[in-house]
């Protein structure tokens, strides 16, 4: 789907919000970084290490902190270049997908052998990051391309 588009398109702030494709996809790799830090961690044997963000998020995340996230995420992203972008969150799925075939089903699951998953199941968090957040946007491109397909058809 985003093999199509355009550069111009690319960075169209007319999806919701007025964000563009690519501040999209900067904010679905940020969020998936924090999955990935979990799936590491339940992989390695440890807590996650999460990346470094100015806000703090506890692992049941209020809408606001959500939102001075959401807001950090694209101030921050907003200048980088649709490449880089794109490559991180790519490599971030790719690498997300191979750690949920690769950490044993039980140890997904609360009362494994993590302390920090009996208290937060890190099931829920691949299947959220998936089947929420990433459908989620999805199905906002996939309308916006279909409002805008004279922009995806012009040349």
């Amino acid at each position: 789907m985003l093999a199509g588009l355009r550069p111009a398109q690319i960075v169209d702030p007319s999806l919701a919000d007025g964000l563009s494709v690519k501040d999209t996809l900067a904010h679905l790799q940020a969020w998936q970084s924090r999955t990935i830090a979990r799936l590491e961690g339940a992989l390695q044997g440890h807590a996650p290490h999460f990346p470094q963000w100015p806000v703090a998020l506890a692992e049941e995340e209020s809408s606001e902190a959500v939102d001075r996230a959401n807001a950090w995420i694209l101030a921050t992203q907003r200048d980088r270049p649709w490449a880089e972008i794109y490559q991180a969150w790519r490599s971030g799925f790719l690498r997300f997908l191979d750690l949920l075939r690769t950490i044993p089903e039980a140890d997904l699951h609360p009362g494994g052998k993590l302390a920090w998953v009996a208290e937060y199941q890190l099931l829920a968090s691949g299947t959220g990051s998936y089947d929420y957040h990433h459908a989620e946007h999805r199905d906002r491109l996939e309308a916006w391309l279909r409002n805008h397909a004279d922009l995806h058809d012009a040349v």
